[in-house]
């Protein structure tokens, strides 16, 4: 048995929840959130080389994943794969990026379902940029 870090209440180890309080993994000295992360130590122009990241905070905000390779429901970086991404090549249901294979996607040269390209673009309705300006 444990002290909760919250309100001192003993509860177990393996506690998911303290009786008293309510406080997540009470048992645990420090908590940040739940989920997973992953970060190399690694990093290539300030970001790490590998950035995972499944995981909410405490108050339930998401934690991007930030890396050179950067895998998670939002996703920033040069290489990603997500949910929701930013980068130079972006895997993603929703993305912007240079080069995209996306369900949703603005880039420079993509494929998607829906999307909207400067220079090429492939799918079911993919239309350029100059088009659309055009039909102005």
């Amino acid at each position: 048995m444990k002290l909760c870090r919250e309100c001192q209440h003993k509860v177990s180890e393996q506690a998911t929840a303290c009786p008293d309080c309510g406080a997540p993994f009470p048992a645990k000295d420090k908590w940040d959130g739940w989920g997973f992360e992953y970060k190399t130590k690694a990093t290539l122009l300030g970001l790490p080389l590998l950035h995972v990241s499944f995981k909410y905070r405490p108050n339930r905000v998401p934690v991007p994943a930030k890396g050179v390779i950067a895998i998670g429901q939002f996703a920033i970086g040069i290489f990603t794969l997500s949910q929701f991404g930013v980068g130079l090549v972006s895997v993603s249901q929703f993305t912007i990026a240079g080069y995209a294979l996306a369900q949703f996607g603005f880039a420079y040269s993509l494929i998607a379902q829906l999307g909207i390209y400067i220079d090429r673009g492939q799918g079911q309705i993919v239309k350029s940029l100059g088009e659309l300006l055009g039909m102005l």
